[in-house]
């Protein structure tokens, strides 16, 4: 079966059905080729319903996982979104195709300079890759319409929603080492208001106010 064939199935079976509305995200989903962001030996498995490592202790996030984050983010298109957590470069390859800019930021310098080449090798203009600790966000650049978080948080920093722009939204797994609640976080000018979508596991968010390295194990 064809890598397009792949991607239409997963669209239809793992994401719609499932109850992602957003049409630009689907139609994001299916154009991303997510088999290029897995290593070659995983490439047939590329489209499954699971996340997947990338190297370094880090996973390319399940299918249903991005699209759901992104669809909570509700782009329109002229957005400027930050990254925490480039891993593989998929999620930013998605958000590239929803926003207008796009920044992204990784802590481990191997998978931030593979996934720039392989974003800048597809053409994926808008996405600046940033090596940093994430848990600080990107001050630089902010404020940003929307920021979605690819690591579990103990704790929101406080540095996400200060970067937010006003009715900005704020995506980010937050619990324990092992098991988090996905939040959406919107800021409004009578201030922040809290939900949260869906239990959920992603690797630990690492930095100076996230995880230290000697508490994840």
């Amino acid at each position: 079966m064809s890598y397009e064939k792949q991607r239409y199935l997963m669209v239809e079976s793992q994401l719609r059905s499932r109850g992602i509305k957003d049409e630009r995200v689907l139609a994001a989903m299916e154009k991303v080729q997510r088999h290029l962001f897995v290593d070659r030996d995983m490439e047939d498995r590329a489209y499954d319903d699971c996340a997947m490592p990338v190297g370094e202790g880090q996973t390319i996030s399940q299918p249903y996982m991005v699209a759901l984050m992104t669809e909570l983010l509700e782009l329109k298109g002229d957005e400027k979104v930050l990254e925490i957590g480039t891993g593989s470069g998929y999620q930013s390859a998605v958000l590239s195709l929803l926003a207008s800019e796009v920044y992204t930021v990784e802590r481990i310098q191997s998978l931030a300079i593979k996934a720039q080449k392989l974003l800048a090798a597809y053409g994926y203009a808008n996405v600046n890759v940033v090596i940093s600790d994430g848990t600080l966000g990107l001050p630089e650049h902010a404020p940003y319409d929307g920021i979605i978080v690819t690591a579990g948080a103990p704790k929101i920093p406080f540095q996400y929603t200060e970067q937010l722009k006003i009715n900005g939204r704020l995506v980010i797994p937050v619990g324990s080492r092992y098991s988090q609640e996905l939040c959406l976080i919107r800021k409004t000018l009578q201030g922040i208001e809290r939900s949260v979508s869906t239990g959920c596991v992603f690797v630990p968010l690492i930095g100076k106010d996230g995880w230290e390295e000697t508490e994840i194990y």
